[in-house]
């Protein structure tokens, strides 16, 4: 393992700024980035993941390749929160269970976006093909986590109408919430778009991405830091899942990226698909759905703590085992 690829990641300007933000909220600033802001910061990551990935797409074409990490990024998303679900059950109700085990099924899209930063600065090459991977894992992960949920809530007074019309709510809240609207539609318009598209928007998408990207995990390191107090009422079991479980979903990952023979680039950035937990789109689907989870369990582990994790520590190891087996 190459100590200096995590002390570069810690001191990179995305990482340092993730811990200034939690640095200011233990200091007591008042340094705040307003909800308008932070909300364009989201979209503009978003739309920047999706046009690149698109206009890789336009480059590269599809293969068999492609459909190969395709069918790995759906049974992953679908995989994990099954087994996870079952671990999580020894501590925490149905509820919980299954909107936590949705969460590490799912994806982070700023995890993703910094791992691609990574892969910049060290120089190594990765295919556009992987956002695809990103948009797709989501939706199946957040339904999976409702179903398990049902079958394991569901009582015989429950209304027949009454859980189609949730059901229906709950697959609308997956396949078309704003996140993955935005993700896909920037995915396509980049394919669509090809040269000239690229071209046209070459400053925005590229030039100050590093950037925005900065001034986006500034702002999440503020929210992080605001949760880490819930912590403590989280427990030791939920702390050290938060830690193993993107560990040992990575171990599986880079297992099945050596078996479909990804270059080293396209193999962390599965890596991390699998390995990430959604702090965005699957709170948002089961604060809507599910009422009963607290997400002042779920939100502490995977922004708390997973999130960090990976960007500061998770992305150079993942990346040196990749490193060592593939050499």
């Amino acid at each position: 393992m190459n100590f200096d690829i995590i002390l570069q990641n810690i001191t990179s300007p995305p990482v340092m700024f993730f811990v200034l933000g939690i640095i200011s909220v233990s200091l007591k600033s008042d340094l705040d980035v307003p909800p308008a802001i932070a909300k364009f910061f989201s979209l503009y990551l978003l739309f920047d993941i999706g046009i690149k990935g698109g206009e890789e797409l336009y480059h590269s074409g599809f293969t068999i390749e492609i459909a190969l990490v395709m069918t790995a990024c759906i049974a992953m998303s679908v995989t994990v929160p099954l087994i996870t679900y079952r671990i999580l059950r020894a501590k925490l109700d149905p509820y919980n269970a299954g909107a936590i085990a949705a969460a590490y099924g799912s994806v982070s899209a700023v995890t993703f976006a910094t791992a691609q930063t990574f892969l910049s600065n060290i120089h190594v090459s990765s295919h556009g093909y992987m956002v695809a991977g990103m948009a797709i894992m989501e939706s199946p992960a957040i339904v999976m986590g409702l179903f398990l949920i049902r079958k394991n809530t569901f009582h015989v007074s429950d209304t027949e109408s009454s859980e189609k019309a949730s059901f229906k709510a709950i697959l609308r809240e997956a396949f078309f919430n704003g996140s993955i609207i935005l993700l896909v539609g920037s995915l396509i318009i980049g394919y669509i778009g090809g040269d000239k598209g690229e071209a046209e928007l070459h400053t925005f998408v590229k030039d100050i991405f590093k950037g925005m990207l900065c001034l986006y995990l500034l702002e999440m390191g503020i929210v992080a830091g605001g949760k880490l107090s819930a912590l403590k009422k989280s427990g030791l079991f939920l702390v050290l899942f938060a830690i193993i479980t993107p560990l040992i979903n990575a171990t599986i990952a880079i297992s099945l990226a050596y078996l479909m023979r990804l270059s080293v680039g396209d193999a962390l950035l599965f890596t991390i698909l699998c390995a990430s937990a959604s702090y965005i789109a699957v709170p948002a689907a089961m604060r809507m759905a599910v009422p009963q989870a607290n997400m002042s369990i779920l939100l502490p582990m995977t922004l708390g703590i997973t999130f960090p994790f990976n960007i500061a520590v998770g992305i150079p190891i993942y990346y040196g085992i990749i490193h060592l087996f593939w050499k």
